[in-house]
């Protein structure tokens, strides 16, 4: 998926908006002075729920339910005041239809520094959970560095990759932080997100996915009641996902499960082109049928929904140039 542009604005709007930079400018160093004195700092939390908007519309492809689902989640947490529990999304489905490029944008366009912000949190099993038998100490380490950030910061993002590859066990420090007490260890938490994304449940989702297909329905009739059981079901049954008897699931603590639907190949058509754009190319026919000539599809029949989604199409295009 290509790079997102903080604000998602036609440059000409971009022109009517430099007469507020001054003013902005003082508005963001007041509003660092106050952090310095603030437990409860929120100097990088600057939300453009219309730029998320309209990046998720001009770059998501296939995903009306987890378009629907984020922006309907942020907009309320974000316009309340008093969260009376932090915001809590499980992301699921096949690799490539969109769930990391999904994340970054909610950095980016939650937080003045993106993914770089150090309000921003990035968890990832090989990277910082490698070793299983170490996971007595990945526990307390886990437990002290949200404390700690949140102590710092209540409003703070927490993304935890590849849930589906987590040492079993080590989400249930997490518990106390996800659920509506109001204080946890003497932090204020209410105001932070966590994030958790898998590919768990994502054969299910396909399964659905052609099902509709076969039964001549239309992709976006397909709904969240069909989808979130058979999700459910597939995360409680593994045991080497990260929620398996970690009580996240069980005690209804998540805000939404979101399910990211198997692409098409006018999905893939989609990502190709959005990424000649970002690169500042022009859309070639041949260019892009040569992508999707050299992409995968399944099941073996009906040669429907890609095999990689679009995580694939960057690294394609460079061949057909």
């Amino acid at each position: 998926m290509a790079a997102a542009t903080r604000g998602c604005r036609p440059w000409g709007a971009l022109l009517g908006l430099l007469g507020l930079v001054s003013a902005a400018a003082a508005a963001w160093e007041l509003a660092s002075l106050r952090c310095n004195f603030g437990a409860f700092c929120e100097c990088d939390f600057q939300p453009d729920l219309p730029g998320l908007e309209c990046d998720l519309a001009q770059h998501l492809a296939g995903q009306h339910l987890a378009k629907a689902l984020v922006v309907k989640a942020l907009k309320a947490f974000v316009q309340d005041p008093a969260p009376t529990k932090p915001l809590v999304l499980s992301l699921h489905g096949w690799t490539g239809t969109g769930k990391s490029y999904v994340s970054s944008l909610l950095a980016h366009y939650l937080f003045r520094g993106g993914l770089r912000s150090p309000r921003v949190h990035h968890f990832s099993p090989v990277i910082h959970f490698p070793h299983p038998s170490h996971i007595e100490r990945y526990k307390k380490d886990l437990k002290s560095w949200v404390q700690g950030n949140l102590t710092a910061c209540s409003r703070s993002l927490f993304l935890f990759d590849e849930m589906d590859k987590m040492p079993p066990g080590l989400m249930e420090v997490l518990r106390p932080f996800l659920g509506s007490s109001w204080v946890v260890y003497g932090t204020n938490y209410r105001k932070a997100i966590f994030i958790f994304i898998s590919n768990t449940g994502g054969e299910q989702i396909n399964q659905v996915a052609l099902e509709a297909w076969r039964g001549h329905r239309d992709r976006e009739e397909i709904r969240l009641q069909e989808l979130e059981p058979v999700i459910s079901r597939a995360v409680l049954d593994n045991p080497n996902h990260g929620f398996w008897h970690s009580g996240i699931m069980e005690e209804h603590l998540l805000d939404a499960v979101v399910p990211f639907l198997p692409l098409q190949r006018h999905h893939v058509r989609h990502c190709v082109l959005n990424e000649l754009a970002q690169l500042g190319l022009e859309p070639k026919d041949e260019v892009v049928q040569a992508v999707l000539d050299s992409t995968t599809f399944f099941p073996e029949h009906e040669q429907l929904f890609s095999s990689n989604g679009c995580k694939t199409v960057a690294s394609r295009i460079a061949f057909f140039l």
